[in-house]
């Protein structure tokens, strides 16, 4: 009887190891990072029941667009998403993995930091609406500019492609189509701007 209860609980910790394990599923300690959104959410008017999170230290074949919900103290939403191809030449290999950042025009690169999701807008792409996003800090302060916006794509999975990569945009974060819709609902509602903030 011992032992029959050893090998259940043995198992149970090792299917317990294994879903901890799935790609996407990161270990990553993000409370400083919850932590500080809250605050700058409180000190600026934004809306506190949720803020969007981008990780882009992730693989991009992985999950790394993460909807964290303040109250619940919790990631409630996740997805793949793209970063900026930052017009790298054909031979530059490692412009699929890491992504380069600037703020500069015409760059074609993802820029780093906080912004506010604006106005809903019509888009070519994806479910034909995208959200203008305004750079906070001065390593974005050209988003507007630049027409970093947030959008679908329908070359974006909604499910993990890794060790394949997502595909590039031109500094966009563009997620899959379902997933806009996702987030399209949830932005709709909401009276109070939304903060986006991208790490790496």
């Amino acid at each position: 009887m011992l032992r029959v209860f050893v090998l259940l609980v043995t198992s149970l910790i090792s299917c317990a190891q294994k879903s901890n394990d799935k790609p996407g599923l990161t270990a990553k300690d993000y409370t400083v990072t919850h932590t500080e959104a809250l605050v700058y959410c409180k000190e600026h008017g934004f809306n506190q029941e949720y803020y969007f999170l981008l990780d882009f230290s992730i693989h991009s074949g992985k999950t790394r667009f993460f909807i964290y919900n303040f109250k619940e103290e919790k990631i409630t939403g996740r997805s793949l998403v793209t970063h900026g191809s930052c017009d790298v030449p054909d031979n530059y290999s490692d412009k699929w993995q890491k992504p380069r950042f600037s703020n500069t025009q015409n760059s074609h690169c993802s820029a780093i930091g906080k912004y506010k999701i604006g106005n809903r807008d019509y888009s070519s792409w994806g479910i034909h609406v995208k959200y203008w996003l305004h750079g906070l800090e001065d390593t974005n302060s050209n988003a507007v500019k630049r027409v970093i916006v947030l959008h679908s794509w329908s070359a974006v999975s909604d499910y993990e492609v890794y060790p394949q990569y997502s595909p590039l945009s031109w500094g966009c974060p563009a997620v899959s189509d379902n997933f806009m819709k996702e987030l399209d609902a949830k932005l709709q509602q909401t009276t109070k701007p939304v903060l986006l903030w991208i790490i790496e």
